[in-house]
């Protein structure tokens, strides 16, 4: 399925509490927070998807945004399944990780998998933003 990335952003807040990650050489920033009231601008550098909340901001230059990828995993501590969705530069590095967010390890939300579940349906295991 080819689509508008904001079209997909904005069906990722039916996933309810995600965990953001951003990675570069030096860092690894991760905040928890469910994509919500997403506005858009259109700058020189790109065009952003942004939201406000109260402790940080987001920007997603989307124009940088080559593939999405949803992936399934092993947690790091525990024994449970872990649901991501990656979002690839040109160079097929993630931008940005989207993992749901559980309360206790492996447990999720009520209907959170199955909502990741039905994204991953729709929009294909990966795809290519319009």
């Amino acid at each position: 399925m080819t689509a508008p990335l904001p079209e997909f952003l904005e069906a990722c807040e039916s996933l309810g509490l995600l965990r953001l990650i951003v990675t570069s050489d030096a860092a690894v920033l991760e905040v928890r927070c469910p994509l919500t009231k997403l506005f858009y601008a259109e700058l020189p550098k790109g065009k952003y998807a942004n939201m406000h909340q109260d402790d940080f901001e987001f920007h997603l230059n989307m124009d940088q945004i080559k593939q999405v990828k949803f992936e399934t995993g092993e947690a790091k501590r525990g024994n449970f399944t872990t649901y991501a969705i990656r979002f690839l530069t040109a160079a097929d590095q993630p931008a940005l990780s989207a993992f749901l967010q559980w309360g206790k390890p492996g447990e999720y939300a009520p209907g959170q998998v199955e909502a990741w579940e039905a994204l991953k349906a729709k929009f294909g295991e990966q795809w290519q933003p319009e």
